[in-house]
């Protein structure tokens, strides 16, 4: 088995066309479907079933497929980790952060970095807390910012680097919006706006509210941060949001105020892969967040 034939049948996979993969790959059509019948033979299987013009994975192709990927991504990771051992100040690092973290803290500790070791590079790949621990730990990307950082899984190592507060974000004409604090049970009533189910923050605050006694009306989710901020200015409803996405771009029809029971937090850091050592740039990148956060949290934040 060659490592171009596992090359070609990801792309005629991903592309369901031989002609579209082979202009994708640059080749002859030829060589694809040559490649493709070698490898075929060589497995004793059917990899792919004709429909028309295009083709699809039968089942065990889609079984080689998995395994394929998995082969390919290690073999990627193989030759990066060979050329920055040759070139320590140098290399690409995958990075995962959901939306809560993209206003300031990845902007924030990428370019302090990025003053240190200017050759580095970033690959930068957004998502929620599950979907980004799920693919470091399948290697599709290097390391994570997450909040929570995941407590309970075997295959990543969570490294915390900061806990902050959940603040409430009313409407500036809100008929709570001049309480200095408020108890969280005050916004029984009313209409929430929040990340949709699936994301971390959204079960914080439902876990919350059910702590207090009540079960929040949703009226509004999204996906993004300045979405629900416009969405709490406009009047339609109230949000807690971290306290770090409210430092700055705070919207002026809003007003945040601290929670005084419960008190709601979250934890921030980074998860890394357990089991599988660094690349020398995402290690040094590593090491300079922990140091990052060390100086940061002993002359306050």
């Amino acid at each position: 088995m060659e490592l171009r034939q596992l090359y070609y049948f990801m792309e005629v996979a991903k592309r369901e066309h031989v002609t579209a993969a082979a202009t994708s790959l640059h080749v002859a059509q030829s060589a694809v479907s040559r490649q493709i019948a070698n490898l075929e033979s060589e497995l004793g299987v059917q990899l792919f079933i004709r429909e028309g013009r295009n083709v699809k994975l039968t089942q065990v192709g889609h079984i080689f497929m998995d395994h394929a990927e998995t082969a390919i991504t290690e073999i990627e990771r193989a030759r990066q980790a060979v050329y920055e051992f040759l070139n320590p100040d140098t290399g690409t690092i995958r990075i995962g952060f959901p939306n809560s973290l993209a206003a300031k803290t990845l902007p924030t500790v990428i370019s302090a970095f990025r003053k240190e070791h200017p050759s580095v590079g970033f690959q930068l790949r957004q998502g929620s807390v599950q979907d980004l621990t799920d693919a470091v730990s399948k290697g599709e990307i290097d390391i994570a910012f997450v909040s929570p950082v995941p407590k309970n899984r075997t295959d990543v190592d969570g490294h915390i680097f900061f806990t902050e507060k959940l603040l409430a974000l009313l409407p500036i004409s809100h008929p709570l919006a001049d309480y200095p604090m408020l108890r969280l049970g005050q916004l029984k009533n009313e209409p929430f706006v929040l990340f949709r189910s699936g994301y971390a923050l959204h079960q914080l605050v439902t876990s919350a509210c059910q702590q207090v006694g009540f079960k929040p009306r949703i009226a509004f989710e999204g996906e993004d941060i300045d979405t629900i901020k416009g969405l709490v200015a406009a009047g339609l409803g109230v949000s807690l949001l971290p306290e770090i996405t409210l430092s700055e771009q705070l919207p002026g029809e809003t007003v945040k105020i601290e929670l005084s029971e419960p008190n709601v937090t979250r934890t921030v850091g980074v998860i890394i892969p357990k089991g599988r050592e660094l690349a020398p740039s995402e290690r040094k990148f590593f090491e300079f967040l922990t140091h990052f956060y060390e100086v940061l949290n002993r002359f306050g934040q």
